[in-house]
């Protein structure tokens, strides 16, 4: 197993005066020992491990002249592309000529012989950290020429000509939208093929978002990952080989106030009310016998809105709930089913003694949160296998428990990618809405005729998915003086016995540190 390595902290880490005393105040009262586990204070950022190289491969040229070594990239775990380091090199160049060397990180040197096995490692490591260090800037990370090269790389790795295709995606109610693309399209070109198809407005393309799940036996749906801007949503399905994975159109913000955005249009309405029904069908939305009858009469009279307004009332509305998993709170070894909405992440827990407890986790309590990953390495092997190996993955998060004692609470899920995803959009959410800012997203003509999200118009432009906290947010944090960002820290052991030190960190610029008047 190999863990990513920690690199020094970017810019973008650092406070703001009055939020850096305020954390000196906090962390003066908290014992260095939180959770039961000793952690040190140096800070750095750690290297995100959503993005790694953790393997390579010795391949055969064509025809079979010469050998030659692949990087295996892996995003979240799971193999994304596999590229020759002259493919890394070109990448390299492009960005310097676009963003000048100042800009870009060093790139590992060229050799004039043969690469022993020792320092194949080293070079895998060293371009790991250049394609994390790229990823996590805010220009080069979410660059199209950085972007551009992933999805060709993930396209060719795979094989996939460009073609037209017919892709399936489905709706909440399982209804099932064909589209045609190119196997070639991005993320936001399949929302807008699938927009298009329904008659959804330009200006409500935005409230949706493509997700990748997992259908079980049932019907019921397993959420894996936000489909991202670097992936080709056709390769990405089409790679996994299994017929269980699906791609899925469902809403992609959390407050139900911006339902009043959607419920204006005829189609907006129609995907709105078929997600609900959906929702309290499989038992995530919870209502009482009256309740039900009530929701029942209003179907039968197609009042959709009043439906829709009902459901807004009931607990769990608008939740994204998550598979059975393991939690170590409040004690270790507990199974849990996690929703998240509303601000929070909500726990049902069944303690060794079968006693069910239920309690919830308010996103603004939370400090950072971090996502961890174990990887089987198997360096030099190639074939059909390669970067198919069991992944375990877990989300850790600092918890302000009280005004003084804030504590580590751990989710293992191999769905704690989603879960990450979900906090930074809740997070992304508050931070508009107590800027006063919307979350309307508009969209405008590309050169090509197609269409893209406009950065200038987009209140709320949800970060990619390997992306931390950048200096954008930080003129943010600022509108409001209840809010306050806060640092990260790299913490070089865990409790868990298998934390591979590959850790992600998001810091929480909607963090709210406890007041006497709260306790």
């Amino acid at each position: 197993r190999k863990a990513a390595t920690l690199s020094p902290r970017p810019q973008w880490c650092r406070l703001l005066p009055a939020a850096r005393a305020r954390w000196r105040s906090l962390r003066g009262s908290v014992p260095a020992s939180v959770g039961g586990s000793s952690r040190p204070t140096t800070r750095r950022q750690a290297a995100a491990m959503h993005f790694s190289i953790p393997e390579t491969e010795t391949r055969s040229g064509e025809g079979g002249n010469g050998a030659y070594v692949a990087y295996n990239i892996h995003v979240n775990g799971v193999l994304h592309c596999q590229v020759r380091y002259s493919q890394l090199l070109g990448l390299h160049e492009q960005l310097r000529k676009e963003y000048g060397a100042n800009v870009v990180p060093a790139f590992p040197p060229k050799k004039i012989f043969t690469l022993t096995p020792a320092e194949v490692e080293q070079r895998r490591e060293q371009l790991e950290k250049y394609m994390q260090a790229v990823r996590q800037d805010h220009l080069l990370g979410g660059s199209e020429i950085f972007n551009s090269f992933l999805r060709k790389a993930q396209q060719e790795t795979q094989q996939i000509p460009t073609e037209e295709v017919q892709l399936e995606v489905l709706l909440s109610n399982g209804q099932k939208v064909k589209v045609n693309i190119l196997t070639s399209d991005q993320t936001e070109d399949v929302l807008e093929a699938v927009a298009s198809k329904l008659d959804l407005p330009e200006d409500l393309i935005g409230y949706f978002h493509l997700f990748l799940v997992r259908e079980a036996k049932d019907g019921a749906f397993s959420f894996i990952r936000k489909l991202q801007e670097f992936e080709l949503p056709y390769v990405s399905v089409t790679s996994l080989r299994n017929p269980d994975y699906k791609i899925l159109l469902r809403k992609s913000y959390w407050d139900s106030a911006y339902d009043d955005d959607v419920m204006e249009q005829r189609v907006g309405l129609n995907l709105l009310y078929a997600q609900t029904v959906a929702d309290i069908e499989r038992g995530w939305i919870l209502a009482s016998k009256e309740q039900h009858r009530q929701l029942k009469s209003l179907q039968e009279k197609v009042s959709k809105k009043e439906f829709i307004r009902l459901a807004q009332t009931l607990k769990y509305y608008g939740y994204l709930k998550f598979d059975p998993c393991i939690t170590d709170f409040p004690e270790k070894g507990c199974h849990v089913i996690v929703g998240a909405g509303n601000s929070e992440l909500n726990f049902q827990v069944k303690l060794p003694n079968d006693q069910i407890k239920e309690g919830s986790f308010k996103v603004t309590r939370m400090r950072c949160w971090r996502v961890t990953s174990s990887v089987p390495v198997n360096n030099g092997t190639s074939g059909p296998t390669a970067g198919k190996s069991e992944v375990k993955l877990e989300l850790a998060f600092e918890y302000l428990m009280s005004k003084d004692r804030l504590q580590w609470v751990t989710i293992t899920s191999p769905q704690a990618i989603m879960l990450s995803i979900c906090l930074q959009s809740m997070v992304d959410e508050l931070m508009v809405k107590k800027s006063g800012g919307s979350i309307r997203k508009m969209f405008r003509r590309r050169a090509n005729g197609a269409l893209q999200r406009s950065d200038s118009q987009q209140a709320v432009k949800s970060p990619p998915l390997l992306d931390s906290p950048d200096a954008n947010r930080e003129s943010i944090a600022k509108v409001s003086s209840k809010l306050s960002s806060v640092s990260l820290r790299a913490i070089s052991h865990s409790s868990s016995s298998t934390d591979i030190r590959a850790n992600d960190f998001h810091g929480n610029f909607a963090f709210e540190g406890i007041g006497d008047e709260d306790l």
